[in-house]
């Protein structure tokens, strides 16, 4: 059956030749067509073998030559197996010495290794002949001793190093390091003392010897790491020597400065309350001229906070040629920021010469500076106690607090503690020097100011300079304290003024006098302070409800019968009861009459009565337009009223002045002040 299978394929396949196609496609009996194909096939054979005869010399001959090519590449391939187990062999001594190699490397590579830590241990120990000769010879101020000196102290502590592992080689040139060590300390040691001892001399700028040793601030850092007692006793000899140059310097200097501070100092008669206008004046008694710088007025004086915060100190020595006299501020000022500039100065070196910082930089700037500022805090203490300068006391305080801004920008930390305990001098003070301004107007005797007039009183002018400057000190810097205490004493005064006002028996006379003062004091605090303050808020409202029921006042002995028609009228129009007013026609028709002959006197009488009571031309401007403002507002009521039933049939309408005539002749008025 396989071999049906195979015969079957191979039939198919034959059907798929082309040549077999083309015959069975034209008719052609294949077995013709066959034997064709072989007569043809027979032809082409003998015709080859005819060929290959002709050529048999050629087949020969290349025949020959094949032999000949076999043989040479045999010989070649015998050489290539020679030359490949050459290139075996080369292989091998290739690889042995490429880890022979390797192994050389790795040999190369731990000699430099040990050679260069035995070179740099060789040069660490090595003390060489310069070293010498410039630690031994070369003056301490010469670059060259510094640079042996850095070098010496690697060598030492490498010295210190080794001995602790038993590198028994640091024996060879320990003794020489030690010698060279003690040579060097022994140097340092004499130039720091030089130094320190420069200080002394009087007159000396010690700020150019202190940046002198800061140049040298290695040595003191070389003899606290190799000798620290040599150390402990430069920094002893410093802090003694500073010490006594600190308090020699700032006690002497507050001395003469305070020579200098103006003669008259407050006291308890320059409270609010006192008066000295009536103080006796004996033989022997001084006179009460004071100086320009008042107690109760701050001028300049606010100037140290602002334009001679920084300022050069006083000279004493110059100011008294020019026989100038300072106030106490002005002094205060000149110690403590001389203080400040020099305390800076000293911090910041102590922590960059000594190496120190936080709570042992503090230690030994207390060391060299307390007792000076202990000195400090004495003479502030003894000033406070006597004067009774409000204004001078918190000047001191707002310089203080300026003064402790600026340590903390220059971080000096030290000095917080110091003006800490000024302020606890100055603040008790200023509050009890306050609370003593206010106890004097709650208790003056109104009795005992003598006559009073209209015009606004010296104790309310002393008030109004007292609080503009408290104020206007306290814009700066707001102290929570101050500004209780000025609503205390604005209280007080309130209180006072309106019993200075009772002295009056004319309540017009009274609306008079407490308008002047308030407006006295307005304006003075507006002077001094900026625009944005609302310390006065209580009097500016009082000065507004005084105004108000002056005005009323000045018009009811001229207008007052209208102005009460008028109101009474308004009243009884809304409850519609204006008929009642039929038989009051005649008195109604007189008060219309009587203000059409006399408005035009009453507006001059009212005119120069306030001229005459009020000192402020602006602030009696101002009343008098409200005054005559409030009556072209009653007349242009009455004008209103009087068109309503049952006054609009009344003859007397017709005779009413046009409001237009009034606000001409009010006009005319407007520029009196």
């Amino acid at each position: 059956m396989e071999v049906l299978k195979d015969l079957e394929f191979n039939i198919q396949e034959n059907m798929e030749d082309e040549l077999v196609q083309q015959a069975l496609m034209k008719g052609i009996d294949l077995r013709e067509y066959s034997k064709e194909i072989e007569d043809q096939l027979n032809d082409i054979e003998q015709a080859s073998i005819s060929d290959y005869l002709k050529e048999s010399s050629n087949i020969a001959s290349l025949h020959g030559q094949i032999v000949s090519c076999d043989s040479v590449l045999e010989r070649m391939e015998s050489m290539l197996e020679g030359f490949q187990l050459h290139l075996g062999n080369i292989s091998s001594e290739i690889h042995a010495l490429q880890q022979q190699s390797m192994q050389m490397n790795i040999k190369l590579k731990n000699r430099q290794a040990v050679r260069g830590e035995l070179s740099q241990y060789i040069d660490e120990l090595i003390v060489s002949e310069a070293m010498i000769n410039h630690i031994l010879e070369t003056k301490v101020t010469e670059r060259e001793f510094l640079e042996q000196l850095h070098e010496l102290n690697q060598k030492i502590n490498f010295v210190k190093e080794q001995s602790f592992k038993d590198s028994r080689s640091v024996h060879d040139v320990h003794g020489v390091i030690d010698k060279l060590k003690f040579k060097a300390v022994a140097k340092i040691r004499e130039f720091c003392l030089t130094k320190i001892n420069l200080f002394k001399k009087p007159l000396a700028n010690y700020q150019i010897t202190q940046n002198a040793l800061l140049k040298f601030k290695f040595y003191f850092e070389f003899i606290a790491c190799q000798a620290p007692q040599v150390a402990r006793e430069v920094r002893d000899e410093y802090i003694d020597t500073m010490a006594k140059v600190y308090i020699s310097y700032f006690k002497a200097y507050a001395t003469k400065l305070m020579k200098l501070q103006v003669e008259r100092v407050a006291g308890k008669e320059d409270l609010l309350g006192v008066d000295d206008t009536n103080r006796s004046k004996g033989f022997f008694s001084k006179p009460s001229v004071k100086q320009k710088s008042s107690t109760f007025t701050l001028g300049h004086r606010g100037d140290v906070l602002t334009a001679h915060l920084e300022s050069p100190a006083v000279v004493p020595h110059t100011a008294s040629k020019d026989d100038r006299k300072f106030s106490y501020e002005q002094l205060f000022r000149s110690i403590q920021f001389t203080l400040l500039d020099n305390a800076c100065r000293e911090y910041l070196f102590l922590s960059d010469f000594f190496m120190l910082s936080g709570a042992a930089a503090a230690e030994m700037f207390n060391a060299i500076l307390g007792k000076t500022l202990d000195i400090l805090l004495k003479e502030i203490d003894c000033h406070v106690k006597e004067t009774y300068d409000a204004i001078s006391l918190f000047i001191c305080v707002q310089l203080v607090n300026k003064y402790q801004l600026m340590a903390s920008e220059r971080r000096v930390p030290a000095l917080m503690k110091y003006f800490d305990a000024v302020l606890g001098l100055l603040q008790p003070r200023f509050e009890f020097v306050f609370f003593q301004h206010i106890h004097s107007v709650q208790t003056c005797d109104t009795q005992k100011l003598g006559q009073v007039d209209l015009q606004p009183h010296f104790i309310s002018r002393r008030y109004a300079e007292l609080c503009a400057a408290i104020i206007a000190l306290n814009e700066q810097s707001e102290n929570d304290q101050a500004v209780r205490l000025l609503s205390q004493l604005e209280l007080e005064m309130q209180t006072w003024l309106l019993k200075m006002a009772a002295e009056f028996s004319h309540r017009k006379d009274q609306l008079v006098f407490l308008i002047n003062n308030y407006d006295m004091i307005l304006s003075v605090v507006a002077e001094h302070t900026s625009s944005e303050s609302h310390h006065m808020d209580t009097f500016k409202s009082l000065l507004t409800s005084r105004t108000e029921e002056y005005v009323e006042e000045v018009l009811a002995p001229y207008f007052g019968g209208i102005m009460a028609f008028v109101k009474e009228a308004e009243n009884r129009l809304e409850q519609d009861r204006a008929g009642d007013y039929a038989k009051h026609e005649q008195k109604i028709s007189q008060l219309i009459r009587g203000f059409n002959a006399d408005w035009k006197k009453a507006i001059d009488s009212i005119n120069a009565d306030i001229m005459r009571s009020f000192t402020n031309f602006k602030s009696g401007t101002q009343i008098l337009q409200t005054a005559l403002t409030q009556l072209i507002q009653f007349y242009h009521r009455l004008q209103k009223v009087m068109s309503q039933p049952p006054f609009r049939n009344w003859p007397i309408k017709n005779d009413l002045i046009n409001i237009h005539n009034i606000m001409v002749e009010v006009k005319k008025h407007k520029f009196t002040f």
